[in-house]
């Protein structure tokens, strides 16, 4: 976790975003800044320096639909002190508060296929897996 903003209405925390380090890689960012992911510490030392992932954002149900949560993550976002910040979400497409606040879709990550025995068994960093242990994974 890098950083944690709170949300307050007079004594009362309504709001939280939760800001954390960026996964190494992500198809959707290496596309849009045209990056070739590299597994060296300088690189991972110079992603972490320049972005930042906002992994969460909760407001109390009773300001939802207020035009609130727009307006919070993007002042939580301005306050950080690194130039980039992304973030992924699920209901993106239903719910696009993230582009009221200020974020521009960099493209969608799906899962079109299940993965093969051996795409499981890079999860797990081996390539010998088991049928039962990638039953169990499924």
């Amino acid at each position: 976790m890098r950083r944690v903003t709170l949300l307050w209405h007079d004594e009362r925390p309504i709001g939280i975003c939760v800001f954390a380090a960026p996964a190494a890689a992500l198809r959707p960012r290496h596309r849009y800044f045209g990056l070739t992911p590299q597994p060296n510490p300088l690189y991972l030392k110079r992603l972490n320096e320049q972005l930042w992932v906002l992994a969460r954002v909760v407001l109390h149900p009773t300001y939802r639909g207020a035009g609130l949560a727009a307006a919070f993550v993007r002042q939580a976002c301005q306050d950080c002190p690194v130039p980039w910040i992304e973030t992924l979400s699920a209901l993106g497409h239903l719910h696009p508060f993230f582009e009221r606040a200020g974020f521009v879709r960099a493209g969608v990550v799906r899962k079109d296929r299940p993965l093969s025995p051996r795409g499981y068994a890079r999860i797990y960093g081996n390539r010998r897996l088991t049928a039962a242990t990638c039953r169990k994974s499924r």
